[in-house]
């Protein structure tokens, strides 16, 4: 078990880490979310002493390891970590890299570590690379190699800082399923993800970090479901729903497609409903409503509902009333006949309150 008390910690310019309270219980898989730059990396990196807190307890197991007379190195024996961007040794082949910790650090015999690793990179598929130097490696295998190091020091509490940030979309699926994995083991882990749909699924526990304290701390089902605070409410929100008020013919495109590129990204929706619903915007804004209309007033919003897989483009304009089965874009009217799209257009009546045009477009995912 791990408890927190009061821990501060302080840079020249910032102050990560206010006032954090927080106990650890052996076998929780703790989900760490937040926004950037509120603490939630120092944090694992002060519960290591990778970052030496200002003030405040950090007690392991009974040990309190901000104690001066703590020997770090042995509390460091029970905790692995898994860094952003790998740090595996360039000079070394992946088995070296798995092999040299252990005998470096554990006093293991060559053989030994060798069967370690080799029983490992079976483990994370990866037994046919072993021979291979990591730049001859994707960043999703040289991410599991890097677990794979930290599994082979057989550590107690395992602490992963956004494990796969670093990686291209394709290779996010490869990393998670190994930790998936792992958390069935009843190891303790925490683990900083910006990937919401990944920490819903794995953790038991999860943390919401904001401005250097414990703000949330509850469930996936109540942190992502049922949220009860403000401002969990409004962070979650955030993730899972991209909005954008336009009142400009200047709207700039090319900066919406690119969040919504990354919300995409974030919330791991495949390039082919994404390319759909970029091509019905584009074509009902830039050449229809900003066509039949003097003035601009739009609000449009993309949501995902991750239970029922379906992407949702929303569209809520004033002016002219536009039928989007009347547009000459062949492609445009293709996606919209589409089986898996489903259409809901709606004239309302005329009041300031209410923009009088809305339209829905929800995206399913086709099974093959």
């Amino acid at each position: 078990m791990i408890e927190i008390r009061h821990l501060r910690k302080e840079f020249e310019d910032i102050i990560p880490l206010k006032d954090i309270n927080l106990t650890i219980n052996d076998g929780d898989v703790i989900a760490i979310i937040g926004p950037s730059g509120t603490g939630k990396s120092t944090l694992l990196r002060c519960i290591n002493l990778l970052n030496v807190p200002t003030s405040g307890d950090i007690i392991v197991d009974g040990q309190n390891i901000t104690d001066g007379s703590c020997d770090i190195n042995e509390v460091r024996k029970k905790m692995g970590m898994v860094f952003q961007n790998f740090n595996l040794f360039g000079h070394m082949t992946v088995l070296e890299n798995i092999m040299k910790p252990q005998m470096t650090l554990l006093g293991r015999g060559k053989q030994e570590a060798y069967d370690k690793a080799m029983d490992l990179l079976y483990t994370v598929g990866l037994a046919a690379k072993a021979l291979n130097y990591p730049e001859d490696l994707s960043g999703g295998q040289q991410q599991r190699i890097a677990i794979a190091r930290t599994l082979a020091m057989d550590p107690d509490i395992i602490l992963f800082d956004e494990p796969t940030s670093a990686l291209d979309p394709s290779m996010i699926g490869e990393v998670q399923s190994v930790i998936r994995m792992l958390a069935k083991t009843g190891r303790t882990m925490m683990i900083v993800t910006h990937e919401m749909d990944f920490a819903k699924k794995i953790a038991n526990r999860v943390i919401f970090l904001n401005d250097g304290y414990v703000y949330d701390d509850g469930t996936p089902k109540e942190i992502f479901d049922h949220p009860t605070k403000a401002l969990t409410r409004k962070f979650v929100q955030r993730l899972t729903v991209l909005e954008y008020h336009v009142q400009d013919f200047e709207f700039d495109y090319e900066a919406f497609a690119d969040d919504l590129q990354q919300y995409a990204e974030k919330l791991l929706i495949e390039n082919e409903r994404t390319s759909k619903l970029k091509m019905c915007l584009e074509e009902l804004m830039s050449n229809n409503l900003f066509v039949i209309n003097d003035s601009i007033d739009i609000v449009f919003k993309v949501e995902y509902a991750e239970k029922k897989d379906e992407l949702t483009l929303m569209v809520k304009y004033k002016g002219e009333y536009f039928n989007p089965f009347d547009s000459d874009n062949e492609l445009f009217n293709s996606i919209l006949n589409e089986p898996t799209t489903k259409i809901e257009d709606e004239i309302r009546s005329e009041d300031e309150k209410f923009y009088p045009n809305k339209l829905r477009i929800t995206f399913k995912w086709e099974e093959a």
